[in-house]
This record gives structure tokens, C-alpha cells and sequence, in this order.
């Protein structure tokens, strides 16, 4: 019984994937960011039909995308930091995210400069510092698009 229980809900998080919307401020910041001239990227970790059913929800443009299934690992590891960094180039770029342990680590394993979006306050587990924190995107828009 337990064993077709768990089969049953084997799938509930990539079906309900479709339908997650995106924090109040986010919007607002990615086009802000967008409107100052930033390129925007998503490093996901997910695969590409599950992002894209993400990425509508999203009113500005992603330029740089790196999924889970083109860099064929999952965060932390470091391969969409790396495909990222790929993509860049020589440019100039600072990884944003929530997730301390499967972004902000990794980031600063990589000397990629990172901003950690803490939502919830909280303090970093490892004692270590992000180069930036703030509670909420537009934050972080404001900081780097004034």
C-alpha cells in the first residue's frame, strides 16, 4: 500500500511546477533590471518544458537560460554556474538567488559574485557571507537599478 501511495505522488511536484507564481516583487525588479540595460539569466533547476511553463509567468526576457537537463547536474554542483559563466563571457555579472545552499555556496566556491535574496531572514548556515543580501528582489533592483 505504502509503495502505491508513494508512486502516486511521484509526480505531484513537477505537474504542480506549472502553476507556481512568481513572488509579488519579481516582476517588478526583473523588468526594472531589464529596463537599466541588465541581462537577465535563469539558472534553473529544472528541466527545459518545465521552465518554460515558468517562464510564462515572467513579463520580462531571460536571455541567458541553463536548466538541469542541458547541464545534465543539479544545483549545487557546479555545472550551470559554469555553462553560465560560458555564456557570459568576460561581462561582468552577480548571481541572484534565494537558496543559500544550492546557489549562494556554490557561487562563492566559483568567485562568482552573488546577492542572496534571504526572504526569510535567516542567518547563513555555513557563517559565511554572501557579497550582498537583501530581503526581496525589488531590493536588489533598487540597489542595482536606482
Amino acid at each position: 500500500m505504502a509503495g502505491r501511495c508513494r508512486q502516486a505522488r511521484a509526480g505531484f511536484l513537477a505537474e504542480s511546477l506549472p502553476s507556481w507564481r512568481p513572488f509579488p516583487d519579481t516582476n517588478r525588479a526583473l523588468i526594472q533590471l531589464a529596463r537599466a540595460g541588465y541581462d537577465l539569466g535563469i539558472l534553473s533547476n529544472v528541466d527545459d518544458v518545465l521552465l518554460k511553463w515558468t517562464r510564462r509567468h515572467f513579463l520580462a526576457s531571460f536571455p541567458i537560460i541553463v536548466t538541469a537537463e542541458q547541464v545534465g547536474s543539479y544545483k549545487p554542483a557546479p555545472g550551470h554556474f559554469l555553462a553560465a559563466r560560458s555564456l557570459i563571457g568576460s561581462r561582468r555579472w552577480v548571481h541572484a538567488a534565494q537558496s543559500y545552499f544550492h546557489d549562494v555556496v556554490p557561487a562563492r566556491a566559483l568567485g562568482i559574485p552573488v546577492a542572496w535574496i534571504n526572504r526569510k531572514g535567516e542567518a547563513a548556515p555555513d557563517g559565511g557571507k554572501p557579497d550582498q543580501a537583501f530581503p526581496t528582489l525589488i531590493e536588489l533592483a533598487d540597489w542595482l537599478a536606482p
